[in-house]
């Protein structure tokens, strides 16, 4: 495996932990056999490392005594493809979860060359949109503006050099790993780009409101952490003032109210629907062809998930305090 198999100076490095199936089509997808392909396991009890070794990807087995982090595997990821392929300079990062669709790495690969870009990004698309409220939900999510990006997620199209210069992900990292890394990478002067082009499918496998609560409490573990570590740039300083003030502020005030001054206060709490009204018509506004049950699902989701977040925010404190990393994960 030398030059000629590293025909386009680019490898990929996939992350997962008890995929299953859905390892197996994303190895596939990658091209796995034709460019280097690292495939990092986070201690599956399934057949996902036996499945990745037959199909010829090279595998990296994290060290069970230290405890698990997407960034963590990411960095394992990327730093043994530099050392089994040197003349490596690019890095397709994906999501054992995900498929990479066609064409992908061709249009990526023309735009990370035209100007000072670390990171180009795609459309990540759900596999199974209808299936449900929450797969809906994601799908939303991700169809982010195209252009110059603050951040990307788990998928994207990276710079070795731009890595080797901030350093990798932050390893501690639970949950926001990517924004983070991208926070560092555009104070370092790199670019980070979405660009108008399906990028990967993904399978949430998400049917329970307790997934969804998961889900969420997460970000809100990120956003604590992420401003944590760079307070004197504000990064993550506005979602972390929602949070708290929707998820916690707010209702304790109304319930205080009601219970100290008039029962009455506790209509304050409509404040709630009208905000999903709102957020909802100007999701509409910009989004004129999506059906409006569509932009209701996703104003429920904005306003009903500052309380997961408050409780991640909560746990990464707790977490922080105690020197634990301990992931939360919804699957």
């Amino acid at each position: 495996m030398g030059e000629e198999f590293v025909r386009d100076n680019l490898g990929v490095v996939v992350i997962g932990r008890n995929e299953g199936e859905r390892l197996l089509c994303c190895l596939r997808s990658v091209g796995v056999g034709e460019r280097p392909v690292v495939y990092v396991d986070s201690g599956s009890d399934d057949d996902s490392v036996k499945d990745a070794l037959d199909l010829g990807a090279e595998v990296v087995n994290l060290d069970i005594s230290i405890p698990f982090t997407a960034a963590r595997a990411r960095n394992a990821g990327w730093q043994r493809l530099l050392e089994m392929w040197p003349q490596v300079q690019l890095v397709q990062f994906l999501d054992g979860d995900c498929e990479l669709v066609d064409g992908w790495i061709e249009k990526s690969k023309k735009v990370i060359f035209e100007q000072r870009v670390a990171v180009v990004c795609g459309r990540r698309r759900e596999r199974f949109p209808n299936r449900n409220f929450y797969h809906r939900l994601c799908d939303m999510e991700w169809d982010t503006p195209v252009g110059e990006a603050d951040a990307c997620g788990g998928d994207a199209l990276m710079r070795i050099e731009a890595l080797q210069q901030v350093g990798g992900f932050d390893d501690s990292s639970i949950a926001g790993e990517e924004p983070e890394l991208c926070f560092r990478l555009r104070q370092a002067g790199w670019k980070i780009l979405r660009i108008d082009a399906d990028m990967t499918m993904h399978d949430a496998a998400m049917f329970r409101l307790r997934q969804w609560w998961q889900r969420s409490k997460r970000a809100g573990h990120a956003y604590a952490g992420n401003y944590r570590r760079h307070k004197q740039g504000k990064f993550r300083l506005a979602e972390l003032k929602s949070a708290c003030f929707w998820g916690f502020g707010f209702p304790l005030f109304v319930i205080l109210s009601s219970i100290f001054l008039s029962p009455l206060a506790l209509l304050l709490f409509f404040v709630y629907p009208l905000q999903v009204l709102r957020i909802a018509w100007r999701a509409s506004l910009q989004q004129p062809t999506i059906p409006w049950r569509y932009h209701f699902l996703y104003a429920c989701n904005c306003v009903g998930s500052k309380f997961p977040h408050v409780a991640g925010i909560l746990d990464e404190i707790r977490s922080h305090r105690r020197g634990l990393v301990q992931l939360i994960e919804y699957k």
